[in-house]
């Protein structure tokens, strides 16, 4: 409201003033009652309907003002465009007010959300009343005492243990007071750990005095330290003086050993926990306090490194302890098998989190009607009534600022178990105006990453265990998300967009699922969208969409902020529909309001429009991987860019006038080109440039004093820089100036150059003041005759020299090395300086494409981890340095590729042998790779011809056994007498592929109780899996079957009873026999996958085939299949994911619906079949219209 083209627009209009500065007096007035409603909207839901109103009439006052800033900036844009082409400007207000909005009526409608907001905010205390006697009264709650049921707690005693030896042992670090922090969401049992540690007879024994008091949310230190007294002395306090009291502490603790625990700490203000410990320090050496919070950030409060990340409980202790809430004892579901199958899918809903398995335990408690269980499988867990995870959660949101409120609110957009990155998260938050500059000066990045890591530290969000540079939210906190959006914020899952509220304001889809037209036509219905985030997950392929479509959606959704086409083909828009494509372009220029738009991998999309640069709001542009040549000239007008992603383009220069966009934090390439785009001194005016730059064709640098105004030694903010030459100047003199006058910030942390064609470096590289640099990479520097001083880079940990085919020798100027591509290198002489402190911290070495290097190579790299050499034919192994304890090293060329993996000195516990060609037995074979013993816990061998058989015996501690294509290999040991029957009780995992010769396993059986994953592949000739796996191999956890079509059956006694995954793939003859599998007596089976049969026509061939605990069903490549029996899937009551791929005869799916258990349905190369299941079309849609993901294809 405060901008200039805001008031101007105003003014211009005739727009009452006063009225406009009322209702933004209002607005701010509203903001605090919103954050009290709302934290009484959690204490008491009868404040839910009054709070909904004012939400909606706060909506409706943005919706009035962002009209009118739409009009203000659209008047704006039409204005420049204009005098630019030299109209009269009063011409063009004129032909504004013909079809402005506001012109007529607008006063009224001012008057009228004034109106309404004032009536709302009058009726405050009335909510007041209605939520009861306040927040503290409503938040009491009863406080937590050290006592505890041993017999209600699972899954724990590692914990326990972990907490008990660091309070009874003693951290030199720790000074006299060591303080534990245990961490973890809300309900996951951190009181309860603290409980088992606390009453653990080893703690008894080793302190003194213990105390545990529960702080809870209101921190008040008088009363704690007045509760430590009286849980040392046994006796009640009555001193009422804060002195007195610290005074008494301090006497009481004075020498002794005490444990102190403090359960349920919110508050991480620094001034009260330095008073409340001052009376601690009186305590004697290797006194402990232990912490129970959700807030990591009370770890720097209290200055502690001790931090204990509690972790969900595993599915089968977190059974355990549902069992026992729900029947009294898990052995009772023997007599109720189908209250077993529901009850094991309900425990996965709660994801390991102890207080939801409670709950829904006691919610069941002597329930026996299955119907009854079903109801809380498959309801929300927040429409459950007496439910205690409600309020538990509840608490972390209610203690959030403001700001992180509406932050954390926004993520309900992200479907369950969605992994997103910082950057992404952040982007979108800046672009919805939720961060909050203090000063209005601090950079948005670091605000959004600061806000990330406070709901990190509060355990809202957690880090990705598949991608460490991704974060998540557990099922419950999303849940808890979705529960405080309430209606502004909205997934759209298939046709359900009737579900959208007219107060919603942001929409996400996942793309793969449904038509994209349907979803696209069903939300152009609503008009105040702010964020339209089409989210991709577990796809890889695009989409198509009419440009029609997608023009009619832009037209309608005038206010979007945030808008993304990410992965959309709209390769056939340009071909198939001529001017949609035009128009498109029209619609996304007028949204005036824009901030962030997305268009990564739209690999076809080649242009923008003219008129681009009239988005005078955007912040954030992502047009990675698309093929757009060319950016408009107009777009040096994008003022306020903060972020452009233009990686993987076919740019083939950057616009004119880049310099302008002085905002920008983030540019991944500046390209330069012989037209008339952008040169590199543009670079000097983008000030702010953050994290990593690449820029493109230096050789087009004319003027070396460009690249000096380019000014990088000033961007302080790179951490990764990249300069690229695409071919030569033919004068490396001119080369070497423009490198030298390159020269960055002595911050940065990794550098490439490729293609750079000098004879030598610039001064500037490898100097000792770039203290930071870990990471440098040189390719292709054909010219170059030496290499720069790198040695002298103390942080140095990763260095890559390729292709230096000008070098002859490397010797003392360079202090050491790495992958070294030079044909004419012949020696390392590592004489004088290597050994003096040249690289000290260098963790890896590549040496690739030297066919002549044969002498010494240095030996002295104390912290080399990783080695590898590839192509030096010549080089003896007998030079390779073995003085250290190296995690990998790497040996390939024409007859070798070996890898040794965590080796020190001459123990590996890795061995693989990609290529080995030698007549010599494997144990011989292992003495040419530098004398290895028997200590190898991993062994991969391939492409060994000469190998017969594996003496599995000899290696006492191996885990990993891997054989591929070893066309001689007919056995895994030596059939001797001694070998029969062979144990193999450390091996955890064997694969065996691509060996024709292959007949059996011992006679016998294969002792292996530890194996847990058995890969059986194109072994053409065998014909019989190991004898009596289901007691010599109990712990199988997957077996998978490919190829081996002499494969006749199971063997007798059926498979070990612990297998979770069985995958049979191409074994004609074992699936012509599966009415003999028995998977019915397989309690844990999990996941089935069938796949490449020429005979079936129907699948499953009866009832009894399939076991109910499956939860994944995948077949495909079943070229006869016909139909699915209907009967087969009644019992599959846990089945969440069903896969069909290349059925091409396959019509009929059961004529009832599927298990409503299921959660994804994918049918992909089943022509019949696709068209039966269109969406609201096919007459097999009723039957499979309720499951959330469906991929159809």
């Amino acid at each position: 409201m405060a901008s200039p083209h805001f008031l101007g627009f105003c003014k211009r209009q005739n727009l009452n003033d006063k009225l406009l500065r009322k209702l933004k007096t209002l607005l701010n007035s509203v903001n605090g009652v919103l954050d009290d409603a709302e934290e009484k909207q959690i204490i008491k839901p009868s404040v839910e309907k009054w709070l909904n109103e004012l939400k909606d009439a706060v909506y409706e006052a943005d919706d009035l003002l962002d009209e009118i800033g739409y009009e203000a900036l659209r008047s704006e844009a039409e204005s420049e465009s204009e005098s630019a082409a030299q109209t009269n400007p009063r011409k063009v207000w004129n032909l504004l007010a013909s079809y402005n909005p506001f012109q007529k009526g607008s006063e009224e409608k001012l008057k009228d959300v004034i109106e309404r907001l004032q009536d709302l905010v009058s009726q405050e205390h009335d909510a007041r009343e209605a939520s009861g006697s306040g927040r503290k009264q409503s938040l009491l709650r009863i406080p937590t005492t050290s006592l505890v049921q041993e017999c209600d707690v699972y899954g724990r005693d590692a914990d326990k243990e972990a907490i008990v030896d660091r309070l009874i042992s003693d951290d030199p670090r720790s000074g006299d007071l060591e303080v534990v922090l245990i961490v973890g969401m809300g309900g996951i049992g951190k009181t309860t750990l603290a409980q088992l540690v606390y009453n653990d007879e080893r703690i008894k024994d080793r302190f003194g005095y213990q105390a545990w008091v529960c702080v809870s949310e209101e921190y008040d230190v008088f009363r704690v330290t007045k509760d430590v007294i009286e849980e040392v002395t046994r006796q009640a306090c009555d001193i009422r003086t804060f002195n007195q009291l610290q005074l008494e502490l301090k006497r009481i603790l004075k020498g002794q050993r005490f444990l102190l625990v403090l359960d349920d700490v919110w508050i991480d203000e620094d001034g009260k926990w330095d008073m409340l410990q001052m009376p601690f320090k009186s305590g004697a050496k290797g006194s402990k306090v232990i912490v129970t919070t959700r807030n990591q950030n009370v770890a720097s409060v209290m200055g502690t490194r001790s931090i204990y990340h509690l972790n969900q409980l595993d599915n089968d202790d977190c059974w355990l302890l549902f069992s026992r809430h729900a029947f009294g004892d898990a052995d009772e579901f023997a007599d109720h098998p189908h209250l077993e199958v529901v009850g094991r899918e309900v425990v996965r809903k709660c994801k390991g989190i102890p207080l939801a398995a409670k709950t829904l335990g006691g919610l069941l408690h002597s329930e026996r009607d299955v119907y009854k269980w079903e109801k809380v499988l498959n309801s929300n867990l927040w429409d459950l009534s007496s439910n205690k995870i409600l309020p538990a959660l509840k608490l972390s949101y209610y203690y959030l600022p403001s700001h992180l409120k509406r932050c954390f609110a926004y993520c309900a957009l992200f479907p369950e178990d969605y992994e997103f990155r910082k950057d992404e998260l952040v982007l979108l938050w800046m672009a919805k105006g939720f961060l909050i500059q203090p000063g209005g000066h601090s950079n948005f990045e670091e605000i959004g990453e600061q806000y990330l890591h406070d709901l990190i530290s509060r355990s809202l969000f957690q880090q990705s265990i598949i991608d460490k540079s991704c974060f998540t939210m557990h099922d419950l906190i999303h849940d808890l998300a979705k529960f405080v959006s309430g209606e502004l914020c909205f997934r759209l899952e298939g046709s359900d967009s009737w579900k959208v509220s007219q107060m919603t304001r942001h929409v996400s889809l996942e793309t793969a699922c449904y038509s994209p037209s349907v979803q696209f036509e069903a939300i152009s219905r609503y008009p105040s969208l702010r964020t339209f985030l089409p989210l991709h997950r577990g796809c890889d392929w695009t989409q198509s969409i009419e440009g029609e479509v997608v023009n009619n959606l832009l037209s309608s959704l005038k206010r979007l902020r945030v808008l993304s086409f990410s992965g959309y083909d709209v390769a056939e828009l340009s071909v198939s529909v001529g001017t949609h494509i035009e128009k498109l372009y029209d619609s996304v220029s007028s949204l005036y309001n824009l901030q962030t738009l997305i268009l990564n991998d739209c690999r076809k999309l080649t242009l923008l429009p003219d008129s681009f640069g009239k988005l005078k709001q955007l912040q954030h542009l992502n047009i990675f991987r698309t093929s757009i040549r060319n950016l408009p000239e107009s777009f040096s007008c994008l003022i306020n860019l903060h972020y452009l992603n233009n990686g993987e383009t076919k740019l083939k220069e950057m616009p004119s006038q880049m310099g302008k966009l002085s905002n920008l934090r983030k540019l991944t390439d500046f390209v330069l080109g012989k037209g008339s785009g952008s040169t590199i001194k543009e670079l000097g005016q983008l000030h702010y440039l953050h994290e990593s730059l690449t820029i493109w064709n230096l050789q087009f640098v004319n003027d070396v004093r460009d690249a000096s105004l380019a000014n990088l030694k000033g961007k302080k903010y790179l951490k990764l820089l990249k300069f690229v030459w695409n071919s030569n100047t033919d004068d490396s003199v001119h080369e070497r100036v423009v490198l030298e006058q390159l020269q960055p910030t002595t911050n940065l942390e990794s550098l490439s150059i490729i293609g750079y064609g000098g004879t030598r470096f610039a001064d500037w590289l490898g100097h000792f003041s770039f203290s930071t640099m870990a990471s440098i990479e040189l390719r292709g520097c054909k010219h170059c005759s030496s290499l720069p001083p790198l040695g002298q880079l103390g942080s140095l940990k990763n260095l890559s020299i390729v292709a230096f085919d000008a070098v002859l020798a490397v010797g003392p100027e360079f202090y050491g090395s790495s992958p070294m591509e030079m044909e004419n290198w012949q020696e390392w002489n590592s004489a004088g300086r290597i050994g003096s402190g040249a690289f000290p911290v260098l963790e890896q070495l590549y040496i690739k494409d030297c066919p002549n290097l044969s002498k010494a190579m240095p030996s002295k790299l104390p912290c080399l981890e990783t080695l590898v050499i590839e192509g030096c034919q010549q080089l003896n192994m007998a030079t390779i340095p073995s003085d250290r304890a190296t995690y990998c090293m790497h040996l390939v060329d024409d007859h070798r590729d070996v890898w040794l993996n965590r080796f020190a000195t001459i123990r590996p516990q890795h061995l693989q042998v990609v290529r080995f060609f030698c007549h010599h037995p494997p144990r011989q074979s292992l003495e040419l790779v530098n004398g290895l013993s028997t200590a190898l816990e991993e062994i991969e061998i391939c492409r060994s011809n000469s190998l017969t058989h594996f003496p599995l015996h000899a290696f006492p501690k191996l885990k990993m056994l891997s054989l591929r294509y070893c066309d001689s290999l007919e056995s895994l040991l030596e059939l001797t007498d001694s070998t029969i029957n062979s144990d193999a009780s450390s091996l955890d995992s064997l694969e065996v592929s691509n060996c024709p010769n292959l007949v059996s396993f011992p006679k016998g059986g294969l002792l292996a109780p530890n194996l847990t994953q058995l890969l059986l592949q194109s072994c053409l000739k065998l014909k019989s899996l190991p004898e009596k796996m289901h007691s010599l191999i109990p712990s199988l956890l997957l077996l998978r079957l490919t190829d081996c079509p002499e494969l006749e059956s199971f063997p007798e006694g059926g498979l070990p009873s612990k297998l979770q995954s069985l995958e049979i793939y191409d074994c004609s003859k074992l699936i012509a026999w599966r009415r003999n599998w028995k998977l019915q007596s397989l309690p844990a089976l999990l996941h089935l996958y069938i796949g490449s049969d020429i005979a079936m026509e129907s699948f499953p061939h009866d009832e009894a085939m399939l076991p109910p605990t499956l939860t994944s069903l995948e077949i495909s490549d079943l070229q006869n299949l016909k139909s699915l029996d209907t009967r087969c899937f009644r019992h599959l009551t846990s089945l969440e994911r069903l896969k069909i791929k290349n059925c091409p005869e396959l019509e009929f799916i059961p004529n009832e619906k599927l298990p409503s258990s299921l959660r994804l349905l994918s049918i992909i190369m089943c022509p019949l079949l696709r068209l039966r299941c269109q969406q609201e079309k096919g007459e097999l849609w009723p039957m499979i219209s309720h499951i959330r993901d469906i991929f159809v294809y």
